[in-house]
């Protein structure tokens, strides 16, 4: 691992990384979050009668919609021209959790890590809004970065 912050200058100024000379490579990162509530909020989400609709259904879009907006939320950020975002929710009935999942792809020069874990995220904090006048004390963990493909520094996976 390296030491030198890339978003920082010579003088110690942030500053927004020069991509110009970067070649185009394909590029892919994969997130995860999931959020933990009650066995009865859990049940109401899975059993679709939850009385703002179907809460899976926004948080996947809201996730799909944050990816695209990452640039507008993360200071320094490149605007990136996406050709896929996925976001997965998956109840886990025996945590009494909802496992969130994205996948962003470009072809580009710079990677889609802040896009993955932005979408993860922000589908997460939809369910908790969808939620919250049942339950308030659901909890948001494990937000993290589980692969990235691509570009200089190659692939990682957790």
């Amino acid at each position: 691992m390296t030491n030198a912050f890339t978003h920082i200058n010579a003088d110690g100024n942030a500053h927004m990384v020069d991509v110009t000379e970067k070649s185009i490579t394909e590029r892919e990162a994969r997130a995860e979050a999931y959020i933990e509530m009650s066995a009865e909020t859990l049940q109401m989400i899975m059993s679709g009668s939850h009385h703002k609709g179907d809460v899976f259904a926004t948080a996947r879009i809201a996730g799909i919609m944050a990816a695209k907006k990452t640039s507008e939320l993360i200071p320094l950020c490149h605007p990136l021209m996406l050709t896929k975002v996925e976001v997965d929710l998956q109840a886990e009935p025996e945590q009494n959790r909802v496992r969130i999942t994205s996948l962003c792809k470009l072809a580009g020069k710079t990677g889609v890590e802040m896009e993955a874990l932005t979408a993860a995220s922000v589908a997460a904090l939809t369910i908790y809004d969808m939620c919250k006048a049942v339950q308030k004390d659901m909890v948001i963990t494990q937000v993290r970065l589980l692969e990235k493909r691509g570009g200089k520094s190659g692939h990682f996976k957790v």
